[in-house]
């Protein structure tokens, strides 16, 4: 049975000769117990301009309007699939409902931060607030691994203690609070590594091999390893990295990861590309506005974010690329204070950048922006303790969308 307008928008003037046709459906974005559903509005609005739009979601009928694109629906169940159609009201009454959109999932929004002293906190990234705990890495996983989640799944991949690496995979499920669990092994043990994902596959590139220390004793990594994150088991080779180095950030859109940054006992700018659907050597995408690294990576599923890093001119930079295009990273804003060795996280609107080192020692501030405007981050909380080198995830992210 076709979906009909609530009989209470039929007035007493209806005229359906003079009602606007239907909308064009759009691409609904799911947020946490909410989609926010777009639409095109109809070339022909009948006999007088049009004063709503009305989205429901299938299943439910939750309803949400506006006067123009987007529309939010809210009151959605996490976890649960929606398709949705949209219809448009005039003075003579409701149109036809549009076609129905694709499906979006709904997820509690959460990021993680795991970190150097095995502890993982969380936070609801739409909401502004302090972290909690959420439980913790298994023992000896210390120093800098690496992140990445899927809707359902946390991984974190690799980590050091001293000058011993582990190439221990493990995993955590957003929905619930405790403690990971073991995954599988990377091809190699590494620390200061990177992660990256879309919604079935965990990447991990680069990273050292033992952990930085005296110059002879680096080996610094261009290896990428993969993983299905709704299974477990031992990574696999994806490629290689166009140079060797550690201290990088990643971030990601449903198809491409983007990789940034990072040392080899000099720093770099260079920012390179993979195709997370297939496996193979990364290319060359263009360059961060400076040499830098030890920065922090989120995105949208469409503009990636890199924010903070050790280059001296640049510690509370943020700076952004178009993830579909190649080119070089334009000036975003600035974080709220300086940070390097900080964590981010994202939903498909909103970016934070956690923790860090400062000079004057680590800290626990967690910033936030919009990801599809510019300008300066704002105050978003606090970590439970004052953090540097995590592995970060969130359930949301633009790789995930």
């Amino acid at each position: 049975m076709p979906l009909r307008p609530p009989a209470g928008f039929v007035s007493a003037n209806y005229d359906p000769l003079k009602t606007p046709d239907a909308p064009t459906i759009g691409t609904p974005t799911a947020g946490d117990s909410s989609v926010e559903v777009t639409f095109t509005p109809p070339a022909n609005t009948g006999g007088s301009a049009i004063t709503q739009y009305t989205a429901v979601s299938t299943p439910g009928g939750a309803t949400g309007s506006g006067a123009s694109s987007p529309v939010t629906v809210t009151g959605l169940s996490n976890g649960t699939s929606y398709t949705f159609s949209v219809w448009a009201l005039n003075s003579y009454g409701p149109g036809p409902f549009s076609s129905a959109s694709g499906s979006a999932i709904p997820v509690l929004q959460r990021g993680l931060f795991a970190d150097s002293a095995m502890q993982v906190d969380y936070v609801t990234i739409s909401t502004l607030g302090n972290s909690a705990s959420f439980g913790d890495l298994l023992s000896g996983s210390t120093y800098n691994p690496a992140g990445c989640g899927s809707t359902t799944r946390g991984l974190i991949a690799g980590g050091g203690s001293g000058y011993t690496q582990i190439n221990v995979i493990q995993y955590v499920t957003f929905a619930t609070l405790g403690n990971a669990t073991d995954f599988g092994d990377l091809t190699l043990g590494r620390d200061y590594l990177t992660g990256c994902s879309n919604a079935t596959r965990g990447v991990f590139a680069g990273g050292a091999d033992p952990d930085p220390g005296p110059p002879a004793a680096q080996n610094y990594q261009n290896i990428i390893d993969y993983v299905t994150i709704a299974s477990t088991g031992n990574a696999t080779g994806f490629g290689d990295l166009i140079v060797p180095r550690f201290m990088l950030a990643a971030c990601a859109s449903p198809t491409r990861g983007v990789i940034g940054g990072g040392n080899d006992g000099g720093g770099y700018n260079i920012i390179e590309y993979i195709t997370i659907a297939s496996a193979s050597n990364s290319t060359d995408f263009g360059d961060l506005t400076r040499t830098n690294y030890g920065l922090a990576a989120f995105s949208s599923s469409t503009r990636g974010v890199f924010a903070g890093g050790t280059d001296g001119s640049t510690r509370k930079q943020i700076q952004y690329i178009t993830i579909a295009s190649t080119g070089n990273a334009t000036n975003f804003g600035d974080l709220v204070q300086s940070q390097y060795n900080n964590g981010g996280v994202s939903s498909n609107t909103r970016g934070l950048s956690a923790g860090g080192a400062t000079l004057s020692g680590n800290a626990n501030a967690i910033n936030y922006v919009t990801i599809a405007t510019t300008g300066n981050a704002v105050y978003f909380g606090d970590l439970i303790t004052n953090s540097a080198n995590f592995a970060c995830m969130s359930n949301c992210s633009g790789g995930v969308q």
